[in-house]
C-alpha cells in the first residue's frame, strides 16, 4: 500500500512542533547550506520579518547538484533529532522560478477547500 500523499506546509509550521514523526510532507526554501560530508542541507524563507529554517536529511537523494541561492522543493518524511525537527528528503528539486507567493495562496486556498468540504460532509446532529 501506498503511503498518504504529502501536505504541504510552509518551513514555518515544520518548525512549530506539530507534526507528527514519520508524517510526509512537502515544503520549500532556499538552499542556504549544503554539507554533502553530512547528508545535510539547510533551506530558508522568510515569513513577515521572521527568517524560517528546514534541516533536510540529504542521504537519500544524492549525489545532487546543489546550487547554493536556489529555492528547492522537498518531499519527505518528519524526523525529530536532538537538534530540533528534519525532513528525511526523499524528493529534492530545484524550482528556481516558481512564483512561491502564488504557491502559498494556492496552499491556502486548497486548505480552505478542504475545511470546507469537510464541515459539508459532516452529518448534521
Amino acid at each position: 500500500m501506498l503511503p498518504a500523499a504529502a501536505v504541504a506546509y510552509f518551513p514555518w509550521e515544520i518548525n512549530s512542533g506539530s507534526l507528527q514523526e514519520g508524517e510526509s510532507v512537502r515544503t520549500f526554501g532556499r538552499l542556504l547550506y549544503y554539507q554533502p560530508e553530512e547528508s545535510k542541507a539547510t533551506l530558508t524563507t522568510r515569513q513577515a520579518s521572521a527568517q524560517h529554517k528546514v534541516i533536510v536529511h540529504t542521504l537519500f537523494v544524492e549525489p545532487f547538484n546543489a546550487i547554493i541561492g536556489a529555492q528547492y522543493m522537498v518531499l519527505g518524511e518528519i524526523e525529530n533529532c536532538e537538534g530540533g525537527v528534519v525532513v528525511r528528503a526523499r524528493v529534492l528539486n530545484c524550482v528556481d522560478g516558481v512564483n512561491l507567493a502564488l504557491f502559498q495562496k494556492a496552499v491556502n486556498q486548497q486548505r480552505s477547500f478542504f475545511r470546507e468540504s469537510e464541515s459539508k460532509a459532516m452529518p448534521p446532529d
